[in-house]
């Protein structure tokens, strides 16, 4: 009996995704484990595993379809013995059903009796930019144009109704894919004159949907801050023992293929804060107080199309170079969206790092339900009073933003207060 392949829900909110990749094509057999297709959800590319074994016997949804919703028959697998081409005829997916009833025929030609013509064929649909302007492409596709440079509006399209998908990308890059010429092209429509809006003084400008990513974002953004009453505080830390433990400790680790960066420390001593300070290590579930017995520490990473927070767990028992190196495996899953459910889902707590771009200091949005995040500025020369005296020492600023329901402010402040001493102190976070 033939299998149908449906569309899998790989997070909990998930209700839609886009078929971003067929890792595998018709007349290919599977086994349990084997990779089948890449699904981008609004946080991530996943990978998509085979459960069951048997021949692909018909890919239903194209690769570079979006919108495809959970549940939505995506392939049909044939089990062993059984007839691959009897298979394939089964299994339609919720987009190929017709859209009207054979009922509703037979009252329309009720209604009219007049003689029928036979029904032209439509018109196929060239790969050119859809009426509103926009150019049709995947999601996927897109981003990997603004990574390589690829002009979408010169390439034609192969996926469905001619959108440009990854493929199409690849081909491009490589220069063995045809693009528009200007005898092939249709001619251009003439643009209906622009209206100017209310509220936008009619200022030239280029839309762009919002992407499922960017939709979570701003939905969870606005749930945050809206919901959580925030409440922010500073402190200046002086960075320079922990840049000449972090200095001496490279020069042990790099022969081995480690290097620590400073927010790898930070890490480290936030996770210990979190442990000394239980009280701030929390979440509000409901009428519930959770008090973590861990410190897993979800760490901001900027990404094409948004933010992804992978986690590193345990950070509080964890070593500096093992912390370093599993940072650098996520961030560079999390680039390439290849991160799994349970790495970027969960935390007790969060830091965001914007020193990188000489940021002094900012309020970062806590990530629901964890109820604190870490917000580190930029390590910079300032003048600085040291034993009584006005020195010039590296100094960085440090805000942490605390949801007011679950911490005091006093506790809050222990957090900072103890956060300063460890990077002040760092080898306080490694005994």
């Amino acid at each position: 009996m033939p299998i149908n392949l449906q569309m899998p829900a790989l997070s909990p909110t998930m209700e839609e995704g886009t078929l971003a990749k067929w890792l595998v094509k018709e007349g290919d057999e599977v086994v349990s484990g084997d990779l089948l297709a890449e699904i981008e959800t609004d946080k991530a590319t996943m990978e998509f595993e085979a459960v069951d074994e048997g021949t692909i016997a018909k890919i239903v949804v194209a690769e570079g379809t979006d919108n495809v919703k959970v549940g939505d028959v995506i392939a049909i697998i044939a089990e062993e013995g059984e007839d691959v081409s009897a298979a394939s005829k089964g299994g339609e997916s919720s987009a190929e059903k017709p859209k009207a009833e054979p009922k509703a025929e037979k009252v329309a030609e009720k209604a009219a009796p007049t003689p029928k013509k036979a029904a032209e064929p439509a018109p196929k649909v060239t790969p050119s930019p859809s009426d509103d302007g926009r150019i049709k492409v995947s999601p996927l596709a897109r981003r990997l144009a603004e990574q390589k440079g690829v002009d979408l509006t010169a390439l034609n399209g192969s996926g469905p109704g001619g959108r440009i998908i990854k493929a199409d990308i690849d081909a491009a890059e490589g220069g063995t894919v045809p693009v528009k010429s200007e005898a092939a092209a249709p001619a251009p429509k003439t643009a209906p004159a622009p209206q100017p809006a209310a509220n936008d003084f009619d200022i030239p400008h280029t839309p762009e949907k919002l992407s499922g990513m960017r939709k979570t974002i701003a939905r969870r953004l606005t749930e945050a801050k809206q919901t959580i009453p925030h409440i922010y505080l500073t402190v200046d830390i002086q960075l320079d023992k922990l840049l000449k433990l972090r200095s001496e400790l490279n020069a042990t680790l790099e022969p081995r293929g480690v290097k620590l960066s400073v927010n790898d420390l930070l890490i480290k001593a936030l996770a210990v804060s979190l442990m000394q300070v239980s009280k701030c290590n929390v979440s509000i579930d409901g009428d519930q107080l959770k008090t973590f017995a861990r410190a897993d520490i979800s760490v901001a990473v900027s990404i094409p199309g948004g933010l992804i927070t992978p986690i590193i767990t345990s950070a509080d028992t964890k070593s500096l170079s093992a912390i370093s190196t599993e940072m650098k495996d996520l961030a560079g899953r999390a680039k390439d969206g290849k991160l799994k459910m349970h790495e970027y889902q969960g935390g007790t707590a969060s830091i965001s790092n914007m020193g990188m771009f000489g940021i002094k200091n900012f309020d970062a949005v806590i990530n629901p339900p964890q109820a604190m995040i870490m917000a580190i500025g930029a390590g910079q020369k300032r003048p600085h009073v040291i034993d009584d005296s006005l020195q010039i020492a590296t100094i960085m600023s440090a805000t942490g933003s605390f949801d007011h329901r679950a911490i005091d402010g006093a506790d809050g402040a222990q957090l900072m207060q103890v956060f300063k001493e460890l990077v002040e102190n760092p080898l306080g976070m490694l005994a």
